[in-house]
């Protein structure tokens, strides 16, 4: 089993950060989770605005801690709002059930951990989170069939 270590986080981040600057979306902040949701790194360009930090880790703890990606999540939230207010309650509010949270698989499918990306539109912040993973090299997971 591969391992997400620090370099593999910043890497990521690097490779997501680009792809929202080729696309020229808005500012961006990435978080990169490990496999026990403990924070591995942070980048949050300086022009972000302010709850962006928090709300990238709120992706990817959501997935994390659901063990599905942001578009499952979506749909479940969809249909169990009280479950999802009270799912976020009990993360301490690291819950936001919207696409830009993506699960990190090795090929083998073992949970890696997770990043979570905000800044742009919620798609737009998947679709840079999937680059991020397949520059490494790893699995993205959004929580879709592939």
């Amino acid at each position: 089993m591969t391992r997400l270590t620090l370099n593999l986080a910043n890497r990521l981040i690097e490779a997501a950060l680009a792809e929202g600057q080729r696309l020229q979306l808005a500012p961006l902040c990435v978080a990169v989770l490990d496999a026990g949701g403990h924070l591995l790194a942070l980048q949050r360009d300086e022009r972000a605005s302010l709850l962006r930090p928090q709300i990238a880790i709120g992706k990817a703890a959501g997935v994390l801690g659901m063990g599905f990606g942001g578009r499952e999540l979506v749909r479940r939230a969809a249909k169990m709002p009280a479950f999802f207010n009270a799912l976020s309650d009990l993360a301490g509010g690291n819950m936001v059930p919207v696409p830009g949270g993506v699960l990190i698989r090795d090929p083998a499918g073992e949970l890696l951990g997770a990043v979570g990306i905000s800044g742009d539109t919620s798609d737009n912040d998947e679709l840079c989170a999937i680059s991020g993973v397949r520059a490494i090299e790893l699995i993205p997971d959004t929580g879709d069939p592939v």
